[in-house]
């Protein structure tokens, strides 16, 4: 018991310490002539430095017939420079005691490493020097094609619950990009040329269109110079053509069947949601965790604990996207459970969740849930610095400062309202995985 009051009281004074308007108001931002945006927080707790290179260019600026084209750009920029050989990035970050790596999503591409203050330029010269002088070598083409087309086949094809995401997201969005995969589809995959990579890397990797975050145990008035030197010689280039693909209203329920290898069936919904922009934003958050957030919640009570028909159950909503994104209800059904019976419990649920009263106690206890992730996700240098950047490439760095605020805003009635509003069937699509024994081919 003791211990329990001493974590709480550890927990409350951590949510009182890293406000978040102590939090953004330590950031600071500078944009150097061709562009290009810094955004430095120095945190002196531990001796590390994490150093991040944002483009703004995800598979939402693909075009269709050139799916996994930001991913596999990824891949190749790790193949050199005219003075780093091709794969030596990675060997010189791990051979100075640091960690490095990338990631591509729907809007965005990120490299990143965590080093001491001490080796710290050394990403940061790395990093500017395949911003503008990366090959790409027709060499390395074809094989490193084989390497995503091979991943493609672990993560998706192989995985029958990730082919239902992707199916599925590629019903819910009838003309917004993100309907695809980032990961790409294996046929146009296999169509890029390496002068598609080419082309994409001028018009993207461009400092007008990057954004650096830099967090840890740095100096401002150390590191500004340095960058200065390394980017500010870049040259800005041509502006990156806008995304306009706003997504029709959907005015009646989709669903899709994915029949496939599987042990158990899976049901997946995605109704449609709007980004952090919104002030609806808030309430949804919550709601996610109110119906799915743990073992006292609404679904994991009445479908996990009561009725035993499914394994698992969860619900998700990502508000840090460019552009409108869905909020996800999932479950895992137990063996000899049928996908259309727990279908109608979870809309039994979310029909309940629209016409009574979340308690006062339960919406507090989502409340605490919520701000305790998001001060503790500030808790490493590198959680910071992927906050700062998802706001920043969702709209603005600065509106972290309002989450907490807007967390605590949120009434019964918001709950109910957001619930009514955006849980609604004609909105939503429905994804159902059959388990089958496929045939070897």
């Amino acid at each position: 018991m003791l211990r329990f009051f001493s974590s709480l009281s550890l927990l409350l004074l951590s949510l009182a310490v890293f406000s978040p308007i102590s939090f953004a108001s330590q950031v600071q931002e500078f944009i150097l002539d061709n562009g290009l945006k810094v955004l430095l927080l120095e945190d002196h707790k531990s001796p590390a430095v994490t150093f991040q290179v944002w483009y703004r260019a995800g598979s939402r600026n693909e075009q269709d017939g050139k799916s996994g084209l930001a991913h596999f750009l990824e891949h190749m920029m790790f193949k050199g420079t005219p003075t780093t050989g091709p794969e030596e990035y990675s060997r010189i970050i791990a051979k100075n005691g640091g960690r490095a790596n990338a990631f591509t999503s729907a809007d965005v591409t990120v490299y990143f490493a965590t080093m001491s203050r001490e080796k710290i330029h050394i990403q940061l010269e790395l990093e500017a020097d395949r911003m503008a002088n990366a090959l790409l070598g027709e060499k390395y083409f074809e094989a490193e094609k084989k390497v995503i087309q091979e991943e493609r086949r672990l993560r998706v094809d192989d995985n029958p619950i990730s082919a239902l995401g992707e199916v599925t997201g590629a019903i819910a969005y009838r003309v917004h990009p993100y309907r695809r995969p980032v990961i790409g589809w294996m046929n146009d995959i296999q169509h890029l040329t390496r002068q598609d990579l080419v082309d994409f890397y001028k018009l993207y990797y461009v400092p007008n269109n990057a954004y650096i975050v830099v967090t840890g145990d740095f100096s401002t008035a150390e590191i500004m110079p340095k960058i200065r030197a390394a980017y500010g010689k870049i040259p800005r280039g041509a502006q990156p053509p806008k995304v306009h693909a706003d997504e029709p209203p959907q005015r009646g329920e989709q669903r899709v069947i994915l029949k496939k290898d599987a042990e158990l069936p899976f049901v997946l919904m995605y109704y449609h949601a709007p980004t952090l922009t919104s002030a609806d934003s808030f309430a949804l958050d919550l709601l996610t965790v109110i119906l799915a957030g743990g073992r006292s919640s609404w679904l994991y009570q009445d479908l996990v604990y009561q009725k035993q028909l499914v394994r698992g159950v969860d619900a998700d909503y990502s508000r840090l996207s460019v552009d409108p994104t869905v909020l996800s209800v999932t479950a895992q059904l137990l063996p000899g459970k049928e996908p259309d019976v727990v279908e109608r419990e979870i809309d039994g649920l979310i029909d309940k969740v629209k016409t009574e009263w979340v308690g006062e106690r339960e919406l507090q206890k989502a409340k605490n849930q919520v701000e305790a992730a998001f001060v503790f996700g500030r808790d490493s240098i590198f959680g910071q610095a992927m906050k700062i950047g998802l706001y920043e490439a969702a709209r603005d760095w600065r509106l972290i400062d309002r989450y907490i605020e807007g967390i605590k805003k949120v009434t019964r009635e918001d709950i109910r309202r957001v619930a009514k509003q955006y849980l609604d069937r004609d909105r939503r699509t429905v994804g159902t995985l059959i388990p089958i024994e496929e045939k070897a081919q």
